[in-house]
């Protein structure tokens, strides 16, 4: 190694010591089990909380509650939100003595940055500890080698770390979620990426390393599917599933408030389920597949044969909805199928809700009246629609996704 190359190597390596050296440390949370996690946690998730309602939640009494609160308030996890006074109820006077003081969780107190990787672009989002968005940011990946796009992913947390200095001085970042369409083992190796032509990297070390900050890497429906239980559409369901359009077809499901999970999740499984018999093929070479009926590719290749010029989704859905009949007739048939799929999804798992998400959610909407036509005639006609909420078609969502990983990981030490 020349003078130069090795000088320059070591001014980089100070460089990065010397922002983690500098970056304000957030307040410290020690992975926790037991009562105190399950404390933690419903606070996290659903506060601020009064102690009478926790302690009922967990079943503890006042006196065990107050012991075990009590050192995560020193620490700082736990804060005492404002103070609350009972209401009085009919007929009796306003009780007087101490008001009650709700716990929560300083949602500022850490801060992470989440990163979706696709084929040719990195979404990146800054949240709190809530997994609110602070923050979003963006930038194409120059090739799938595995150098540039771990750059792509420190140019991103570099400009969230200064983002974030501009909006909360003093902040720091905590944790590091990265997600992605393929296979991840423990959190941390990706075992197959196909899209990127990668294939047993340790992505999270490596980032690690490049960034100073803890790193875990997760498949991308799986971080979504944890997002939309934690703190989205799914939160508060004991059983829930999660079905999202998009370049590809995404499925999560949540049983006795656990995300389900295989190490065949990465192959996106419902792709290949049949909905149309005399629909078109599929690039994946199914006839009428989920791939064929519903992913975004397949309807702008479908809607610019059918129209004879090309356009984009959301220009067929623009069209179907000011009731161009060729545009109707295909993005009818797509909600078709989506009912369907929700049918199918409904009938073999039961959930109490499916979320549907993804770029491609729109199509719900535009479709509403084929979507419920297409249920019907998967459902027993005894049986009640299951409950839908639909998903911002965000890309940041994803990012968002990734970044609850991170929280996952300082929260469950996981």
């Amino acid at each position: 190694m020349c003078a130069l190359t090795l000088a320059a190597s070591l001014f980089d390596r100070w460089n990065k010591l010397a922002h983690i050296m500098n970056s304000p440390a957030p307040i410290p949370w020690t992975p926790l089990s037991g009562p105190t996690r399950q404390i933690a946690l419903a606070v996290l998730l659903d506060g601020p909380l009064s102690r009478s309602d926790l302690a009922g939640r967990i079943g503890l009494s006042p006196g065990s509650l107050t012991r075990l609160t009590k050192p995560l308030l020193d620490s700082g996890l736990l804060v005492e939100a404002a103070a609350e006074t009972a209401p009085a109820t009919s007929g009796t006077a306003r009780r007087l003595g101490r008001p009650t003081q709700p716990l929560d969780v300083a949602p500022s107190s850490h801060h992470f940055v989440g990163i979706k990787l696709t084929g040719d672009h990195a979404y990146a989002a800054l949240t709190d500890l809530r997994a609110d968005i602070l923050a979003a940011d963006d930038a194409p990946l120059p090739s799938h080698s595995l150098d540039d796009a771990l750059d792509t992913v420190v140019l991103l947390v570099d400009r969230l770390v200064a983002r974030l200095a501009s909006l909360r001085p003093g902040a720091a970042v905590t944790g590091l979620g990265i997600s992605l369409g393929g296979h991840v083992e423990g959190r941390s190796t990706v075992t197959l990426a196909d899209y990127l032509g990668w294939q047993d990297l340790p992505l999270a070390a490596l980032l690690t390393e490049r960034t100073g900050l803890r790193t875990v890497v997760e498949n991308d429906i799986v971080a979504v599917t944890e997002a939309t239980h934690w703190f989205g559409e799914g939160h508060g369901c004991d059983r829930f599933a999660l079905f999202t359009i998009g370049a590809g077809i995404g499925y999560g499901l949540v049983v006795h408030g656990a995300t389900v999970t295989s190490p065949e999740a990465g192959f996106s499984l419902l792709s290949h389920f049949p909905l149309d018999p005399s629909g078109p093929l599929g690039s994946c070479g199914h006839t009428g597949c989920a791939t064929a009926m519903l992913t975004l590719d397949a309807l702008v290749t479908q809607g610019t044969q059918r129209l004879g010029r090309p356009v984009t989704y959301d220009q067929l859905l623009d069209l179907a909805a000011a009731g161009d009949p060729d545009a109707v007739a295909l993005v009818q048939r797509a909600g078709r199928a989506l009912g369907r799929m929700i049918a199918a999804i409904a009938n073999l798992t039961m959930p109490e809700r499916i979320v549907l998400g993804g770029e491609g959610v729109r199509l719900a909407e535009v479709a509403a009246d084929a979507v419920t036509e297409g249920l019907h005639s998967g459902r027993n006609p005894r049986t009640r629609d299951p409950e839908i909420a639909l998903q911002s078609p965000e890309l940041a969502r994803w990012a968002r996704g990734a970044a609850v990983v991170a929280i996952q990981s300082l929260v469950l030490g996981r």
